[in-house]
């Protein structure tokens, strides 16, 4: 099978790896994040303006540059490579898998507005008891006239903050864990009822914690089916989870790359710790767990237009693998370094902050092992 990248998607690459290069230091990106508002708005229009990758996702229908999901890995990668927080993955690839799979006069506009860089759409569907299940929620959408009134509460709503709207899953039927019922809203960040407490998260970012009190959306605000939502959340996630793998490749790259370097240079009694035959062999040990998260990665990147079960047991596999290579790397890579791995000056810290975030966004080990185990008996 050739894995070998088109000409097209080498260009892709290439160019956003000079972008980020010129214009996404690590000095730079450090202040920002440490400061209000804790992302670049000129970098999210030169996103859309400049390098067009706001429209990769979308169909050309839709407005888009009809991007498959490698273009899609290669982007997150470079975009892991240089930590980047602004919410490409929140926003063009999550939010927008759920707006182009409805494709209604409503999400056409967000998508438009996407594109633009206009806008930020984030998906509020993690609640503090649903433990990674996006069937567990206990937030109600109760229906009133030609509308709905959305009563619940949301937690950790990466990229909340600079949010113009959210995508929001309620129940419409059944209790919290019913496959069907479940459906998923529209909701504008300044909606009256909504209240939002903000927050910076370990790695940088921004999120929040959503509260409704009997929020009033329109018919028109309805994403897919009343009660079917279900399996378009869950399609969303897996798009969105493949796409993280793809992040965590590049983190885990600069990690695994910098402390190479660093054992070179290093010296202690009288030699660089890189000649030390036991700090090799963690060495090439972190690179082995690199490699094993980047083809679990194009495994789960390939399999996304699979049957939902493949699909799903695909990118369980993926994250349970990268999450590994999360712990293993970022860990060698602090521990190789030494107390200054540590310090906020040195961008090695960062960078595990960001492969510790990642361990456990989108599920936990111990839940897609679960999840893992569950799928491979239901398609025996």
């Amino acid at each position: 099978m050739d894995f070998s990248f088109t000409d097209e998607q080498q260009l892709l690459r290439r160019s956003l790896q000079g972008f980020l290069s010129d214009r996404y230091r690590f000095e730079q990106r450090r202040e920002v994040a440490a400061a209000e508002p804790g992302w670049q708005p000129a970098i999210w229009q030169a996103f859309a303006q400049e390098l067009g990758i706001l429209a990769l996702p979308f169909p050309e229908s839709q407005g888009g540059l009809n991007g498959g999901a490698v273009d899609i890995m290669l982007v997150m990668e470079e975009m892991g490579r240089a930590l980047v927080v602004e919410p490409f993955l929140e926003t063009a690839v999550l939010s927008g898998t759920l707006l182009k799979a409805d494709g209604g006069p409503k999400a056409q506009q967000w998508i438009g507005d996407i594109i633009e860089g206009r806008a930020v759409v984030s998906l509020a569907w993690s609640e503090p008891h649903s433990r990674f299940n996006p069937a567990a929620i206990e937030t109600v959408a109760q229906k009133d006239g030609d509308g709905w009134l959305i009563s619940g509460h949301k937690s950790v709503v990466i990229a909340g903050p600079w949010s113009n709207a959210f995508i929001v899953s309620a129940r419409t039927a059944g209790g919290p864990g019913d496959a069907s019922g479940v459906s998923l809203f529209l909701v504008s960040a300044d909606g009256a009822g909504l209240s939002a407490k903000h927050y910076p998260t370990i790695d940088g970012r921004r999120a929040s914690d959503l509260q409704f009190d009997q929020v009033r959306v329109s018919a028109d605000d309805l994403l897919g089916p009343v009660d079917g939502g279900l399996p378009l959340l869950e399609m969303a996630l897996d798009t969105a989870l493949a796409a993280q793998c793809a992040e965590a490749v590049g983190v885990l790259s600069v990690l695994q790359e910098d402390t190479v370097s660093y054992s070179k240079t290093r010296k202690q009694f009288g030699q660089a710790i890189g000649n030390f035959q036991a700090l090799q062999h963690r060495m090439v040990d972190m690179y082995m767990q690199l490699e094993m998260a980047r083809s679990a990665c194009l495994l789960a990147t390939l399999n996304l237009d699979a049957d939902p079960i493949e699909r799903a047991i695909n990118t369980s596999a993926a994250k349970v693998t990268v999450a590994k290579a999360c712990r293993f790397i970022g860990q060698n890579a602090v521990q190789l370094h030494g107390g200054m791995g540590m310090t906020d000056e040195l961008n090695i810290s960062h960078y595990f902050r960001r492969a510790t975030q990642i361990e456990v966004e989108f599920g936990s080990v111990d839940f897609h092992l679960a999840r893992h185990a569950r799928l491979r008996k239901q398609a025996a």
